[in-house]
C-alpha cells in the first residue's frame, strides 16, 4: 500500500520520502540543523494548507523553491528583527566611546531605591496620622501646601509646620 493510497496527497508523500534530504540540504544553507528542522516543518504545513491538488511538473523542484522562499521570507524577517530592535537600543541608551550607557537603573541601583523607599515608608509610621497625611499628599500626590490645607480642612501654617516635623524626624531616622 503506498503513501498515496492512504489519502495523503502525492507531494505530501514525496514530503515524507524526502524530508530528510531537504534537513540536509536547508542545515548547510542556515548552518543550524534545528532552524533546517523548523523550515522542513514549515513546508508541510504549507503544504498541508494546499485546498485541492495543484498540477505541478517537477515536485521536487516545488519542494526546495517552497523551502527557498520559506528561508528567504525568515531570514528577511530576522534581519527587519534585528534592525528594529538595534534601533530601539539605540533610542534607548547613550554611548559614551565604545561603553553603553543605559538609561535604566542597574539593579544594584533599584534594589537601594526599593530598600530606602522601605525604610522611608516605615519612618512615617511613626509620626502622628495627620503628619503623615499632610507628608504624603504633599509628597506622593504633588499637592502644594494650600491644596493640602483646603483638602484637609487646616490652615496653610499647619501644613508647613506638619511638613516640617515629617521632614525634621524623616532626616534623623534615615541614613
Amino acid at each position: 500500500m503506498s503513501l498515496v493510497d492512504e489519502g495523503r496527497s502525492p507531494l505530501i508523500a514525496l514530503y515524507l520520502a524526502r524530508r530528510a534530504d531537504l534537513v540536509r540540504f536547508f542545515t548547510v544553507r542556515l548552518r543550524s540543523a534545528a532552524a533546517a528542522e523548523d523550515l522542513v516543518q514549515d513546508i508541510y504545513v504549507r503544504l498541508s494548507g494546499l485546498d485541492e491538488p495543484v498540477e505541478i511538473h517537477n515536485p521536487t523542484a516545488y519542494l526546495y523553491r517552497l523551502g527557498s522562499n520559506l528561508m528567504l521570507d525568515r531570514l528577511r524577517g530576522e534581519r527587519r528583527t534585528a534592525h528594529r530592535d538595534g534601533a530601539w537600543l539605540d533610542s534607548q541608551t547613550t554611548r559614551v566611546g565604545v561603553h553603553e550607557i543605559s538609561a535604566e537603573p542597574s539593579a544594584e541601583t533599584t534594589v537601594a531605591a526599593r530598600q530606602r523607599l522601605a525604610m522611608l515608608a516605615e519612618a512615617l509610621k511613626d509620626l502622628s496620622p495627620q503628619t503623615q497625611r499632610v507628608f504624603r499628599m504633599h509628597k506622593f500626590e504633588s499637592l502644594s501646601h494650600p491644596e493640602v490645607a483646603a483638602a484637609l480642612g487646616i490652615s496653610r501654617s499647619a501644613v508647613e509646620k506638619h511638613m516640617m516635623a515629617a521632614l525634621k524626624h524623616l532626616l534623623a531616622r534615615l541614613p
